[in-house]
C-alpha cells in the first residue's frame, strides 16, 4: 500500500511527550507514515530534563539524505535543533532537497520563558531557516524574542505576527497555549495580508507536555496529505484541542497530551 510521509527533524523526548516520540505518533493518528531525523538525544521525565546530548551534524545529515534518498517525502517539521552547527546542517539539506510542505516550530524558548539556544542559533535559524519554512509556528516567548515586544492580548499578538512576517518568513501562526485569561489557547495567523485567530475550547490541564510539537506535526501531516495551509491547520488544531482533554496522568509532573485519544473507546 502506498501512503503518504512525513519528515520531522528534532531532539528525542525520553518521557514519550514531545520531540520525536510526539511528531511520530501525531503522525500516525493523522493518517501519515514517519521519518525522522534525530538532532540530539535528551534525558527527561515529566518533572525535568536532566542531560542533552548533540547529534553530531555529519550524523544528521546522513539521516536525511538516507531518508530523502530512498523515500518520497510530502512534509517536514523542524522542531529542537539544539545549535548552529546542526541548524546550518540542516537548512542546507533542506535547500539541496528543494522541497516544499515545510513547517518550522523554531524551538528557542520553553513554555516556561527559558531560552534553549545561544543568540549565534537564533541568528542562524533566522537567516536560514525561516525563509525556506510555509509557516513558522512561535510560541508565545519565542513569539517575544523574535518580534521584540511583550505580547499580553491578541492586538499584541497580531502586531508581533507582523514583525516576524517581515524577518521574510511567508506565514506566522502565534501559537497562543500560554496566553492568560480568556484568550487561552487561541492562535493567530498572519500570511501577510491577513489575520485570522484560531480558537476552540481551552481546556484546563496541568498535563500539555507536547502541545506545541504535536500541532506542528499535525499542520505537517495535513500538508502533506495535499491541504491547503489554512486547510492543514484547521485538523490540527482539532487534533490538539482533543488530545488535551485526553491528556495523561504519567510521572509525577506535567504529563504529555493523549496522542492515541483516536482510538480510545
Amino acid at each position: 500500500m502506498k501512503t503518504t510521509v512525513a519528515l520531522t527533524i528534532a531532539g528525542s523526548d525520553s518521557g514519550g511527550g514531545a520531540g520525536i516520540q510526539a511528531d511520530l505518533k501525531t503522525f500516525a493518528f493523522n493518517r501519515v507514515h514517519g521519518t525522522s531525523v534525530v538532532t540530539c538525544v535528551t534525558a527527561q521525565n515529566t518533572q525535568t530534563v536532566t542531560d542533552v546530548m548533540a547529534i553530531p551534524a555529519r550524523m544528521v545529515k546522513a539521516q536525511f539524505e538516507a531518508v530523502v534518498g530512498d523515500i518520497k517525502v510530502d512534509g517536514v517539521k523542524t522542531g529542537m535543533l539544539l545549535n548552529q552547527e546542526i541548524i546550518v546542517t540542516v537548512a542546507q539539506c533542506l535547500k539541496q532537497w528543494g522541497g516544499h510542505n515545510i513547517v518550522v516550530d523554531p524551538v528557542m524558548v520553553s513554555r516556561s520563558g527559558v531560552q534553549l539556544i545561544d543568540d549565534h542559533a537564533i541568528q542562524s535559524l533566522k537567516d536560514l531557516l525561516f525563509p525556506q519554512a510555509l509557516v513558522l509556528t512561535p510560541n508565545l516567548y519565542e513569539a517575544q524574542l523574535l518580534s521584540n515586544m511583550s505580547i499580553d492580548t491578541i492586538d499584541d499578538m497580531k502586531q508581533a505576527a507582523s514583525k516576524i512576517y517581515d524577518l521574510g518568513v511567508k506565514n506566522v501562526l502565534i501559537k497562543g497555549g500560554a496566553v492568560k485569561g480568556q484568550n487561552k489557547g487561541v492562535d493567530v495567523f498572519f500570511d501577510g495580508e491577513s489575520y485570522l485567530t484560531i480558537g476552540l475550547k481551552a481546556i484546563d490541564t496541568f498535563n500539555n507536555h507536547g502541545t506545541g510539537c504535536t500541532l506542528g506535526a499535525a499542520i505537517t501531516a495535513h500538508l502533506a496529505l495535499g491541504k491547503s495551509l489554512i486547510g492543514a491547520i484547521a485538523p490540527a488544531k482539532e487534533y490538539v484541542t482533543t488530545a488535551l482533554e485526553y491528556a495523561l496522568e504519567i510521572g509525577s509532573g506535567c504529563g504529555p497530551i493523549g496522542h492515541f485519544y483516536p482510538i480510545l473507546d
